[in-house]
């Protein structure tokens, strides 16, 4: 339906078909000291003078490409192929919403449909949905289906201290005021917390266990203990994965894991100043109907020929109305077709070599920055592509002076953890070259000796 704004007699006329005279008259039932005030708006502009006006808007923002981008903890700059793009943009697929009518919707169902089958294959699971709205939600949505899952009620969540800090506060947001404690993320600095640590808080009012792999702060752990502590007590373990990794190591599947979550921004999505992003969200079998968002099928149709559908539909937050227990009920759709276009062109080898760049390029620069005077590499566990760096000065201070240079350094510790005073996150991806890299260890130097 095209756009045609009413013109001044029609608004009259609909006013007074309602029986008022001025669009004020509607709103008389709100106490006038809380109605909005008159917009002081400009002079109209002509459509030229707009498209100029956003350009300039536009322009003001930094672009990642225009600085070497050592910056991650969550959100990552990596190589997108012109392909996605491309796709993303094709009309059957832009203005996609819900394919409600599978018949209509083949192609729509069929991308969902390869994309959570990618999925469920890199992180080692039997099933994933999609999706969610981040990382953030994935992970609270995971607590959501621990406390279904729950056979006692249990209402303890067991939350290590090396979780990204806005997920863990999304988790708490989700779940205010039902009761549920949470526990194991407060107290002993994240770096010395071990998996014993949390073993000692599971008990049986432990709904679930969440870990992240590879942590906040880059580094691997091995939770092959807690695993088998979390499942004798009867409780679920879900990890928080950056999705990048799994092309490298071991699949939380592999691991005993009933969970895998995590943002798919890796996967193709630009960082576009904060999303919209993609959180996934892989689950073993028996838990596949407790799960929110879409979960598409593969099956025949009356002439024997492969047809896709949404399956399990009655687990839906939108069929499930009064008695749902998340308001989750779309997904994220364009960007797990990112995700499935990346994951796609990528193949296993291609994106097996990225996650090795990453790797390798993270610990040629952790290597460098630990010789500079001033500078510490704290890290002592395996690491994927971030690691920390002690440094002698204020994180904020070596930032901006970076800053000048054209680089933008890593992530301030002591804003998530008070006790990481003066500690900063690095993260390398293969969009770091070593020239790049090299230019950091010179400006570390260089601010060091200043």
């Amino acid at each position: 339906m095209s756009y045609i704004p009413h013109t001044d007699v029609e608004r009259q006329q609909m006013l007074a078909a309602i029986g008022v005279t001025t669009i004020e008259d509607l709103f008389e039932a709100v106490p006038s000291r809380y109605r909005f005030p008159k917009l002081n708006l400009p002079t109209a502009m002509s459509e030229l003078e707009v498209a100029q006006e956003m350009q300039a808007l536009a322009d003001a923002n930094e672009h990642a490409a225009d600085f070497a981008l050592f910056r991650g903890a969550g959100a990552y700059h990596h190589y997108i192929p012109a392909a996605v793009n491309h796709i993303l943009l094709r009309g059957e697929f832009y203005t996609a919403y819900t394919p409600y009518q599978p018949e209509m919707s083949q192609g729509t169902l069929q991308a969902i449909y390869e994309y959570q089958s990618m999925l469920c294959a890199l992180t080692g699971m039997d099933a994933a949905n999609a999706s969610h709205y981040d990382g953030a939600t994935s992970l609270a949505e995971a607590v959501t289906v621990a406390l279904e899952v729950g056979r006692r009620k249990r209402t303890k969540i067991v939350l290590h201290p090396a979780i990204y800090p806005d997920y863990r506060a999304v988790a708490r947001t989700y779940h205010q005021g039902n009761g549920i404690e949470f526990v194991g993320d407060t107290g002993k600095t994240p770096e010395k917390t071990t998996a014993d640590d949390l073993i000692k808080l599971i008990d049986d009012n432990t709904a679930m266990v969440a870990v992240q792999y590879p942590n906040f702060f880059g580094a691997i752990e091995d939770f092959n203990k807690l695993v088998e502590a979390t499942h004798n007590a009867g409780a679920l373990i879900t990890f928080v994965v950056n999705p990048m990794a799994l092309a490298l190591f071991k699949a939380p599947g592999q691991m005993g894991a009933d969970m895998v979550v995590g943002e798919g921004q890796p996967l193709g999505i630009p960082l576009s100043y904060g999303g919209p992003y993609l959180g996934f969200f892989a689950v073993r079998e028996e838990y596949v109907r407790k799960i929110a968002g879409r979960i598409v099928g593969e099956s025949l149709d009356k002439d024997g020929k492969r047809a896709f559908v949404m399956t399990l539909r009655p687990r839906e937050q939108d069929i499930r109305r009064d008695k749902a227990s998340s308001n989750i009920c779309t997904n994220q759709g364009l960007m797990a077709l990112a995700a499935c276009v990346y994951l796609s062109l990528m193949g296993r080898n291609g994106l097996r070599k990225v996650a090795e760049i990453n790797y390798h390029r993270a610990h040629y620069a952790a290597k460098q920055i630990n010789k500079v005077k001033g500078y510490k590499v704290t890290t002592t566990k395996p690491f994927f592509n971030e690691f920390t760096v002690k440094t002698t000065q204020p994180v904020s201070e070596i930032n901006a002076a970076l800053i000048e240079r054209g680089i933008i350094g890593g992530i301030d510790l002591e804003l998530h953890y008070p006790k990481l005073k003066d500690h900063m996150l690095i993260a390398v991806t293969e969009m770091n070259s070593k020239d790049e890299i090299d230019a950091l260890v010179e400006a570390f130097k260089d601010i060091a000796e200043a």
